[in-house]
C-alpha cells in the first residue's frame, strides 16, 4: 500500500477496445431485434402473455442500440464527446434503462414460466394480456425511476464536454459509489436472486415430470439456460466490476494505492462490453419464449431449400457444386 502518488490509470484499453464491439452489436443486434420484433408484431391478435415480455424486451434493446453510434463516434475522435451534456446523459440514461429493463424483463419471463409450469391451475384466468402490459408498464417505469438519479451527477468536464463519463466526475464518486450499490441490490441482484429461485423450481418440477412433454421440457430448459446464461455473462461481471472500479476511485482519492487498480479498470471495460453484448443475444430468448418464432424461422429455412432445390433442377450443369442448406 502506498499513500503518497498512485500510479496512473492507463485509459487508451478504451478507445482500442469498445468502438469494434459497440459497431458488432449495433449490427447483429439492430438485424437481430428487428426481426425478432417483427416476428412478434406480425399478428397483433395472437400476441400471448408471454410475448408482452418478450416484446418490451425487444424495445429496450433497440433504445440502447440506437445510442451506439454516437458512442463510437466518441471513442473514435478519442474520447472527446461533441454531442452536448444533455444528450450525454441521454445516451447514458438509455443504457441504463437498457440494462435493467432487461434484467427486469428477463425476471418477468421466468416468473411467467414459473408459475406456467409449477401451478398451472392456479393461475388459471389469472394471467391474462391486460394484466401482462400492466406490469410491463410498471417495470419500465421503476427502471425510469432507478435510473433518474444518474443523470443528476456530473457527467462531463465543467465547462467542457469533451468527456463523457459512465458513471461521474471525481468530485462526486463517494456519493456514485452509494447510489450504484443501492442500484445494484435493487436492480440487479433481488432480480436475480428472483429467476433463480423460479428456474430452480422449474427445474425441479420438469426433472420430476411424468408427463411425457419432451418439447415443454427442452423449450422450457433451454430458456432457463439461456437466461441463466445472460445474467451470468452480462450482468455480473459489470455489476461486481463497476463497484470495485468506483471503490478504487475512492480509495485513490484518499491518497491509498494498490496494484490491483489498473487491472479492475480493464475488467471494468470488458464487462462493459459483456453487458453491451445482451441486446445482441437477447434475441435467443424469442426462439424459445415465444411460440411462433421458431415455426417461422424454420419455414423460411424451408423456403430457402425449396429455391435451392428449384436452382438445382433447373440447371443440371451445376448439380455436382450445389450448395445444401447445411452448408449455408
Amino acid at each position: 500500500m502506498n499513500k503518497t502518488a498512485c500510479p496512473r490509470v492507463s485509459f487508451d484499453f478504451t478507445g482500442r477496445f469498445l468502438p469494434p464491439v459497440y459497431i458488432l452489436v449495433f449490427i447483429v443486434g439492430l438485424i437481430a431485434n428487428g426481426w425478432g420484433l417483427k416476428s412478434l408484431l406480425h399478428d397483433w391478435k395472437k400476441l400471448k402473455i408471454i410475448n408482452v415480455f418478450v416484446l418490451n424486451l425487444g424495445l429496450t434493446d433497440v433504445l440502447y442500440l440506437l445510442t451506439l453510434p454516437f458512442l463510437v463516434v466518441y471513442y473514435f475522435m478519442g474520447s472527446k464527446w461533441i454531442f452536448g451534456e444533455t444528450f450525454c446523459k441521454i445516451t447514458r440514461f438509455c443504457f441504463n434503462v437498457n440494462q435493467y429493463g432487461s434484467i427486469g424483463f428477463l425476471t418477468c419471463i421466468s416468473v411467467y414460466r414459473y408459475l406456467a409450469i409449477v401451478h398451472p391451475v392456479k393461475v388459471i384466468g389469472r394471467l391474462t394480456f391486460t394484466r401482462s402490459v400492466m406490469i410491463s408498464v410498471m417495470v419500465w417505469l421503476l427502471v425510469s425511476v432507478q435510473s433518474l438519479p444518474d443523470m443528476f451527477f456530473t457527467k462531463t468536464h465543467r465547462n467542457n464536454t469533451e468527456k463523457c463519463f459512465v458513471t461521474t466526475h471525481n468530485d462526486h464518486v463517494e456519493d456514485y459509489l452509494k447510489y450504484t450499490l443501492g442500484w445494484t441490490l435493487t436492480g440487479f441482484c433481488i432480480p436475480f436472486l428472483i429467476t433463480l429461485g423460479c428456474y430452480g423450481h422449474v427445474a425441479v418440477v420438469l426433472w420430476t415430470w411424468k408427463r411425457n412433454d419432451k418439447v415443454l421440457k427442452q423449450r422450457s430448459l433451454k430458456l432457463m439456460f439461456i437466461l441463466i446464461l445472460l445474467f451470468s455473462v452480462c450482468y455480473i461481471p459489470y455489476h461486481v466490476f463497476r463497484n470495485l472500479n468506483l471503490w478504487s476511485r475512492v480509495l485513490t482519492k484518499q491518497g491509498i494505492c494498490y496494484k490491483w487498480y489498473n487491472g479492475v479498470y480493464i475488467a471494468r471495460q470488458i464487462s462493459r462490453v459483456l453487458v453491451c453484448l445482451n441486446s445482441a443475444l437477447n434475441p435467443l430468448v424469442y426462439l424459445h419464449a415465444h411460440e411462433d418464432v421458431p415455426a417461422q424461422l424454420r419455414q423460411k429455412l424451408q423456403k430457402v431449400r425449396q429455391m435451392l432445390n428449384h436452382q438445382f433442377l433447373s440447371n443440371p450443369s451445376r448439380r455436382p457444386s450445389a450448395p445444401t442448406v447445411d452448408e449455408l
